[in-house]
């Protein structure tokens, strides 16, 4: 009966700490559900640099909250997330192109393709650079299983 009770007390401590450690599909940190530190999304495309977000402009979108600098920035979001959204969750890119995640700085940021990817730090930005067709392609096929298996 001892032995019974130690195994499903691990069984449950183990599902609790997989569940705790499973990879959000949005990187937010862990003591909110903001997206991209506030910055707002559409912002990058329209401005072509970050700008910070509004909280009277904010939606939930895939367990994550997203600020936008205006009503018609958070329209254009709503009407086509996936296209203003950033790849990968919003984690690095270049660390997605190397079967990881990290986190990101708002600030380092490119549009490729149409495409807003986010990067660690200005360095790692600079590795980023360097071939951006490959890191997309590595970063393409590792994103599923990244996202399954964290």
């Amino acid at each position: 009966m001892k032995y019974l009770k130690q195994l499903t007390l691990g069984l449950i401590l183990s599902a609790f700490v997989g569940s705790a450690l499973a990879l959000d599909p949005i990187n937010t940190p862990w003591y909110n559900d903001v997206a991209i530190d506030g910055h707002d999304p559409v912002g990058y495309f329209l401005e072509n640099k970050p700008v910070k977000g509004k909280k009277a402009h904010k939606l939930k979108w895939q367990g994550a909250t997203w600020q936008f600098a205006s009503a018609e920035n958070k329209a254009l979001f709503e009407a086509n997330p996936d296209k203003y959204a950033p790849q990968y969750g919003g984690y690095c890119a270049w660390a997605a192109s190397q079967n990881a995640v990290a986190g990101i700085d708002p600030e380092q940021f490119s549009i490729i393709d149409d495409k807003l990817y986010l990067n660690y730090n200005a360095e790692v930005k600079g590795k980023w650079l360097v071939d951006t067709s490959k890191y997309i392609k590595d970063g393409d096929a590792n994103w599923p299983d990244l996202l399954a298996n964290n």
